[in-house]
């Protein structure tokens, strides 16, 4: 239960391919967005620690959604996206959607995944700049 960034895949394009191509289990997945939003696992009180993760989320969810497995934490998750950087998958990685045989909510909520961690990069990266 309890993870480190050392345990996780790097946000890197590998890692987003391997996210996108399904070969990256969901639990390493959900593993790495927990990571990501703040949720700390707590082995000593068997318990989330949520002081690092903003309010706006453990106030639906005070231990960390699966992502993957549930639509409402993605929508979420979706919403949590600025509306200029909805289209990252496509601007930064050059995605073009799965075809129509490989689509199913599963694979499109790992891309959910993919460009919410694309979101999170490119808004880490501005707010150290600024």
């Amino acid at each position: 239960m309890s993870v480190s960034e050392s345990d996780l895949p790097e946000l890197i394009a590998e890692t987003f391919w391997a996210i996108l191509d399904d070969k990256i289990p969901d639990e390493i997945v959900n593993q790495m967005l927990w990571y990501h939003l703040g949720y700390r696992y707590d082995p000593a009180s068997q318990a989330w620690d949520v002081s690092q993760v903003d309010e706006v989320w453990t106030e639906t969810y005070p231990d960390p959604p699966d992502f993957i497995g549930s639509r409402p934490a993605t929508i979420k998750l979706t919403r949590s996206i600025p509306k200029e950087n909805k289209q990252l998958l496509k601007s930064e990685l050059g995605f073009g959607g799965y075809t129509v045989d490989e689509l199913n909510p599963r694979r499109t909520r790992r891309a959910t995944a993919v460009n919410w961690f694309l979101n999170y990069l490119k808004q880490s990266a501005a707010s150290n700049t600024g």
